[in-house]
Parts: C-alpha cells; structure tokens; sequence
C-alpha cells in the first residue's frame, strides 16, 4: 500500500491509501478519486516525502481517527448524531418504507437506512422527498 498525498482543484489536500500509482491513475481516470471535503473529481497526487519514523526513544505522535478535525468534518458528525437521535433507522428498506409514507399508506416519521442509486432516483423522480446523506450510516446490528 501506498499514501498518497492528495489535492483538489480547489485546493483542499488530503491522504489516500492505494495499492499502486498504478490502481490511483486507474481510478483517478474512472472518476472514482473524489474530494473529502467538496466532492471534486479534480484530484491530483501532491508532492510526497517519504514517512521516516523518529528515534524508538520519541513517543510517535498519534492521531484518532474517528475525530473530526476539519470544520467541515465536525459539521458532518453534529449532522449524524443528530439525525441518529431523532430519526428511525430502517436500512435496507429506506426506498420501500419513504414510498409507503409519501403514498399515505404508512405513518410518517423520520426514516434514514440505504437504497440503491435506481431507487433512490425513482423515488426523487416520482417526487418523494429524499436526500443522500455525507456519511454512511452506521449499520445496526442485534
């Protein structure tokens, strides 16, 4: 594996693992190497240095990575606390159960889960009120 350092058009630099340059020019050009912070497809591999860890006598410094560091990082993460503490989880099912409640045939209450691209684009055809989500949700298990 290798870390890239990254950087959008619109200047925003963040690292990457890949496998290869060769599997990040493969993805890069399938558009699938996309911006954390504005989505840009724009993304190209910055100057790197090479990682030399500090004498073993040195604590190294440690970062967690489940804490947002970037405004918008924190922003995203207020959003899903909030919206996992006021909304029902229904996972799969999101496009099934959204359709039932636009179609009155089911109670409504708010709903998050996961839908396939297709349905999520039949529903926003057919005017149910949807939007995706900047994170993925956290699967809920028993």
């Amino acid at each position: 594996m290798i870390k890239f350092s990254l950087k959008c058009a619109e200047d925003h630099r963040f690292d990457s693992w890949v496998e290869s340059a060769a599997s990040f020019d493969k993805l890069a050009r399938a558009g699938l190497v996309t911006c954390a912070e504005c989505g840009s497809t724009a993304v190209t591999k910055g100057i790197m240095a090479p990682s030399v860890q500090a004498a073993r006598s040195a604590a190294p410094a440690t970062r967690t990575l489940a804490a947002p560091e970037t405004a918008a990082e924190r922003a995203i993460a207020a959003l899903r606390k909030k919206i996992e503490a006021n909304s029902e989880y229904v996972g799969k099912d999101f496009a099934r159960k959204a359709r039932e409640m636009h179609d009155g045939t089911a109670p409504e209450r708010a709903i998050y889960g996961e839908a396939r691209i297709d349905e999520a684009r039949k529903l926003a055809e057919d005017g149910v009120p949807i939007l995706p989500l900047p994170f993925r949700p956290a699967r809920k298990v028993n």
